[in-house]
């Protein structure tokens, strides 16, 4: 007789996440695993009807900053309402641990510039219950999570911890490498997913003073990515700068026979082909059996800010005095020609790694202050500025000032060239992510990355097979990352389950919720065309939203394949 399995999805369109091409089949889930793939497998305590519908792996997003979220909110939104059903934390090396207690106002200060958090939120939500990277994943293990969640040791963090304030200031003594290789070491023993940085020039702490990461030399990063080959396992995970190249980054491949996720691959129109370059620099080390990916990613690059934090123009070198002051300061920073005339210029040269290039046509007023200038709202800063006769970056600190800097804009940064995200995407050195879920809360929400893929770049401009989207969603993150039970749809691996119809699946606009800690707002966007989301066999979100179970399924994963 027919086994009774605890859920049943029947006679749905699987793609199953190996890039094979789809077919009919029903599915049956026991005990948080997949039981059986096929037809006529018995009964369910819970059935639920496929027709019509797409039955895929859950989402993984290798590209998150849920490390503080995480202690607050075991939902972690609003990845699994879209579709995710595991998530790695820890990217650029952001993280809160290792954190010693007389860090964690640097740490929380570091973190609300360099990933555009707020700072009260930080302070309300973090539960500071652990000082080391271990104790760190016992806590997030003790508190739960509704999606599964794999975690890198950061560099920051590490330099912090042996460095003190210091590790923003100068180069690593040869003591302090040998210490934050060791604790490489113990993070990898405790389970970490591997070791991340950045060497991204925008990429800044308070103060715009350099994230600690950037700090770093070549020894420090052969020392510490050493760790990983040392352990036999684990990713190394890098946000690059322009000092480190591919070149550099294959010698540690084939150095520590590690793979090397290179982050972030974006377009940007006022260089047209250098992303592509990177791309081919990864496909000649790929051709020589280094294992390096390049993430990339599915959706245009747009930020809101207002002049108090304006993300998009950090990483501009002449921006720094507009970093280092607050207050009446920051106005008269605004207000000075020489600071402009150096803005100005920087601008004038345009820089591949560079957010802003001088694209004002592509900076918008989304929210003016006053009532009388809501007239200028939906129109972008180049238009505005010719219509006053001054040049834009004068219209917008000048306009910003007259509104005491509390002036909404968005921009379109880079990826807004669709024909070359398109041909992006369809890179085979490519890993489609970057969805940075968990930070800029209140600049942009990509959480949604995955769904955005399968219904613009899928079913509208049919750039992608619905079976390599799924591919790149689950089968290839899983391959890369090491993560061996999940990412595909095969009896006895985990029941991470993505059902949902492909003629309407895709991400809703943004809009503004006021759920973090002690009211503050964030920016997110609705699921459209998914059916049920399941993490190890519970039902975590469907169309209503996010279904918060009563225990939260999620496993923290230490172990990973080689």
């Amino acid at each position: 007789m027919p086994s009774m399995h605890d859920l049943l999805i029947r006679d749905a369109w699987l793609v199953d996440g190996t890039g094979a091409p789809g077919r009919r089949a029903s599915v049956a889930v026991s005990d948080g695993r997949i039981a059986a793939v096929g037809s006529g497998l018995g009964t369910a305590r819970q059935v639920v009807a496929g027709d019509g519908l797409v039955l895929a792996p859950g989402i993984i997003d290798t590209h998150t900053h849920y490390d503080a979220q995480i202690t607050w909110d075991q939902g972690l939104q609003p990845s699994p309402e879209l579709g995710v059903s595991t998530v790695v934390i820890g990217n650029c090396g952001f993280t809160i641990a290792p954190c010693r207690p007389q860090h964690r106002d640097l740490t929380m200060r570091n973190l609300t510039h360099v990933e555009g958090m707020s700072l009260e939120v930080l302070r309300h939500g973090i539960r500071w219950e652990f000082e080391s990277f271990p104790e760190y994943l016992a806590l997030i293990e003790r508190l739960g999570h509704v999606p599964n969640v794999a975690a890198f040791i950061g560099h920051s963090s590490l330099r912090t911890w042996v460095m003190g304030e210091a590790a923003t200031r100068r180069a690593a003594s040869a003591a302090e490498v040998a210490e934050m290789r060791r604790l490489v070491g113990e993070g990898m023993a405790a389970g970490a997913v591997g070791f991340a940085t950045s060497t991204a020039p925008q990429h800044n702490g308070e103060g715009g003073t350099p994230m600690p990461s950037r700090l770093a030399d070549e020894a420090e990063l052969r020392a510490l990515v050493g760790a990983l080959g040392e352990a036999g396992r684990g990713v190394f995970m890098l946000t690059k700068g322009g000092a480190t190249g591919v070149p550099f980054l294959e010698t540690l491949a084939a150095e520590t026979g590690r793979p090397v996720v290179v982050a972030a691959l974006l377009h940007n129109p006022t260089q047209p082909e250098a992303v592509f370059d990177e791309l081919r620099h990864i496909a000649a080390a790929q051709s020589r059996g280094r294992r390096l990916y390049g993430q990339v990613s599915c959706c245009p690059l747009t930020n809101d800010f207002t002049l108090r934090s304006p993300y998009p123009f950090e990483s501009l070198a002449a921006w720094l005095p507009a970093m280092q002051a607050e207050g009446e300061a920051l106005k008269r920073v605004y207000a000075d020609k020489e600071f402009r005339r150096r803005v100005a210029e920087e601008l004038a040269r345009p820089a591949a790694i560079r957010l802003f290039n001088g694209e004002w046509q592509k900076l918008e007023l989304v929210e003016a202050a006053r009532p009388e200038n809501r007239r200028f709202e939906g129109q972008s800063i180049a238009a505005l500025a010719a219509a006053d006769g001054t040049a834009p970056l004068d219209w917008l600190l000048d306009f910003s000032l007259a509104e005491d800097l509390d002036t909404v804009y968005s921009a379109l940064l880079l990826n807004s060239d669709e024909a070359a995200v398109g041909r992006m995407l369809s890179d085979p050195n490519a890993t489609i992510a970057l969805s940075d879920a968990g930070a800029h809360l209140t600049f942009f929400c990509d959480a949604g990355y995955g769904l955005h893929l399968l219904g613009h770049w899928v079913r509208e401009r049919g750039v992608l097979s619905l079976e390599e989207a799924v591919w790149q969603l689950s089968g290839r993150p899983a391959a890369i990352f090491g993560i061996e039970d999940r990412g595909r749809i095969a009896p006895g691996l985990a029941a991470d389950l993505l059902l949902f119809d492909a003629a309407s699946v895709g991400r809703g606009p943004k809009q503004r919720v006021f759920d973090l800690p002690g009211g503050a707002p964030r920016l997110t966007t609705a699921a459209r065309g998914v059916k049920g989301l399941w993490v190890n066999g519970v039902l975590v979100a469907d169309e209503a939203g996010a279904r918060p179970p009563q225990r939260p399924p999620g496993r923290l994963m230490r172990r990973f394949a080689a």
